[in-house]
C-alpha cells in the first residue's frame, strides 16, 4: 500500500462485491455470516465514503474548522472498523455517544496543553477500544493534552523548538539483521539504568521481547524475538514521516493506549473547543498569545494523514 495515500486502499471498498466478501471473511466465526455480510455491506461503504469526504474537506479548510472535520471523519472510519468485528453495531444507543468528557467551561488563563479529558463508561471510545484492542479498563481515566501530544513522534521537533524538551531517541533497524535495533547509549544515563536494567525495562514496559542486549561503543544493540506492530507498539512510537520507531525517554510517557486512540482524545477536545469555546478559539488564531497555536496546527497537519494510515492498516490486519 502507498503509505502516503491510505485512501487508495479504502477505494477498494467502493465495490459492493469486494466489501461483501471482506465482511463474510471477517464474520466467519458468526452464525449467518453470509446474511450479515449482505446486510452490512452498504453501511460499511457509506461509513468510509462519508469519512473520506470529511478528510477531503479538511485539506482545504482553514485551521479554525479542521478539528470538527477531522474528528467526524475519524469517527466514520472507526465505525466502519467496528462493523468489521461487531456485525450488530450499533446494538444500543449507548455506543453512539463520544465516550469522553471534558470541562464544560474553560477557566481564565486556560491553556490547551494543560487541559485534560476523562473516559466515560459507554460510548464510541470505549466500544472501539474493546472491540479492536480488547481494552476494557479505561473508565474514569484522565489524560492530559500535553502528555497525549508527546505520544505522537512527529510533534517531538516542535516540543524541542518551543519547550527545549527532548522526548525520545530513535530505535534504528540494523540493516540486514532481522528484529534488531540500535539506540544511543545515552538512554542509560537519561533513564538512570545499567544495560541489564535497560533490558529489564524494555521487557517490562514495551512490547519488545529482548533476547540479547549489548553495548558497542556509543550504541546499544537490541535483538528481539518479535517484530513491532505499528498499531500496538505503545509506548514505542511510530513516525509516519520517516517510517521509524522512537523510544520515549521519560518514564511518565509510558502510555497505556495505542496512538490512534490518542488522536481521538485530542481531536475530541479540539472539536469541543472549536464549537463551544468560540471566544477563546477565535483569540487563539489572532493574538498568538500562548504556545498552544503552533502545537495545535502541527497536530492537525499530522493527524489528517496519520489517522487514515493507521485505520487502513487496521482494516488490513482484520482481513
Amino acid at each position: 500500500m502507498n503509505i502516503s495515500s491510505p485512501w487508495s486502499y479504502f477505494r477498494s471498498f467502493y465495490s459492493a462485491n469486494h466489501t461483501q466478501q471482506y465482511l463474510k471473511k471477517s464474520y466467519q466465526n458468526f452464525p449467518d455470516a453470509d446474511k450479515l455480510a449482505f446486510q452490512n455491506c452498504y453501511t460499511l461503504i457509506y461509513y468510509i465514503q462519508h469519512g473520506k469526504k470529511y478528510y477531503d474537506q479538511s485539506i482545504t479548510a482553514p485551521y479554525e474548522l479542521q478539528p470538527v472535520l477531522l474528528f467526524y471523519g475519524m469517527i466514520q472510519l472507526m465505525k466502519a472498523l467496528i462493523l468489521t468485528v461487531d456485525p450488530k453495531y450499533p446494538e444500543t444507543t449507548q455506543v453512539l455517544a463520544h465516550g469522553v468528557t471534558t470541562r464544560k467551561r474553560k477557566k481564565s488563563q486556560y491553556e490547551f496543553l494543560m487541559d485534560e479529558v476523562k473516559i466515560q463508561k459507554n460510548g464510541l471510545f470505549s466500544h472501539f477500544s474493546d472491540k479492536l484492542f480488547h481494552m476494557k479498563q479505561l473508565e474514569s481515566e484522565k489524560f492530559n493534552m500535553n502528555d497525549l501530544m508527546k505520544q505522537i513522534s512527529e510533534l517531538h521537533p516542535i516540543f524541542k523548538n518551543i519547550t527545549k524538551e527532548k522526548i525520545s531517541l530513535p530505535l534504528t533497524n540494523v540493516k540486514d539483521i532481522d528484529n534488531t535495533f540500535s539506540i544511543s547509549n545515552e538512554v542509560l544515563d537519561i533513564l538512570h539504568l545499567t544495560a541489564d536494567g535497560f533490558n529489564h525495562y524494555l521487557n517490562e514496559h514495551t512490547p519488545l521481547k529482548v533476547v540479547d542486549l549489548h553495548e558497542v561503543k556509543d550504541k546499544i544493540y537490541i535483538k528481539t524475538k518479535n517484530k513491532l506492530n505499528t498499531i500496538t507498539c505503545s509506548p514505542i512510537q511510530f513516525n509516519h514521516y520517516n517510517q521509524k520507531y522512537y523510544l520515549p525517554i521519560k518514564r511518565k510517557l509510558n502510555c497505556n493506549i495505542p496512538e490512534v486512540l490518542v488522536h481521538y482524545l485530542i481531536l475530541y477536545n479540539l472539536s469541543m473547543i472549536c464549537r463551544y469555546e468560540t471566544e477563546w478559539w477565535g483569540e487563539l488564531f489572532h493574538t498568538y498569545s500562548s504556545n498552544d497555536l503552533p502545537f495545535i496546527t502541527e497536530f492537525l497537519d499530522v493527524t489528517k494523514h496519520k489517522v487514515p494510515y493507521y485505520l487502513s492498516l487496521m482494516f488490513q490486519r482484520h482481513n
